[in-house]
């Protein structure tokens, strides 16, 4: 434990030194959120009427943060440090790829945390945006979503051999799902048989899901989206530990 908590305050200062998470996982969907709420304040849209576009864009808010440390800033690091020989440096001590990921996976889980914070409160203190549903229920969800999320940010991190072929791999991961997930531009909004196509996306599971916990919508069942995120990351983290790369 005692290494762990070393390791995470050296990679935390490490991160806050870059900026890039800073600025792409926290600033970025505050940014999203002044404009959207600019452009449509409290207007009311779609078949959910009675939630302003702000309360029903929440959650794909959220997901923004989880886009950029799951898939780009999680996996660039690691791959970055194996092609810098760090990782190799590592694996002469009792440092496991289960506590580097983990490491990792806790930077990440801190930006995204400090930016659900910063959305819930601009959201509610500029738009009176307020949960409708099951605080417990909403908080699962957007937990849920994010270590999905992370997990396949862990796999290309652990297996990538250096940080271009990284970079190629999260580009094409995370520009996807940043713009037809849901987290830009919303669903709704979207051709019937490109919503079709977008929904077999995990983070698209998880911005549905935790947009009818958020509003209290309880229209078709949670089972699906549960079991999509549950299976992606048991299997990517099950995948990022078992086939790590040192070098």
């Amino acid at each position: 434990m005692k290494r762990f908590r070393i390791l995470l305050k050296n990679e935390m200062k490490l991160s806050i030194r870059d900026m890039n998470m800073v600025i792409f996982a926290v600033l970025m969907p505050l940014a999203i959120l002044i404009i959207l709420g600019m452009l449509n304040g409290g207007r009311t849209t779609g078949p959910e009427a009675a939630y302003t576009f702000m309360e029903q864009s929440f959650g794909a808010l959220c997901a923004v943060s989880m886009c950029a440390g799951g898939l780009m800033g999680l996996p660039l690091v690691v791959a970055d440090y194996r092609e810098r020989k760090i990782l190799k440096r590592f694996q002469v001590t009792p440092a496991s790829p289960a506590l580097l990921l983990g490491v990792e996976l806790t930077v990440y889980v801190v930006y995204c945390l400090i930016s659900l914070a910063t959305l819930g409160i601009a959201s509610a203190l500029i738009w009176n945006v307020r949960l409708h549903g099951s605080l417990p229920a909403f908080l699962g969800s957007w937990l849920l979503t994010m270590f999905s999320t992370l997990s396949i940010g862990m796999l290309v991190g652990g297996i990538a051999k250096n940080s271009k072929q990284a970079g190629v791999i999260a580009s094409l991961l995370y520009f996807p799902m940043l713009v037809f997930s849901g987290t830009t531009v919303p669903m709704e909004f979207m051709p019937e048989r490109l919503q079709k196509v977008i929904s077999m996306f995990p983070l698209t599971q998880g911005i549905i899901l935790m947009k009818s916990t958020f509003l209290g919508i309880t229209e078709s069942s949670p089972l699906v989206p549960v079991l999509v995120m549950f299976g992606v990351t048991a299997v990517c983290t099950g995948a990022a530990i078992r086939f790590f790369r040192w070098e």
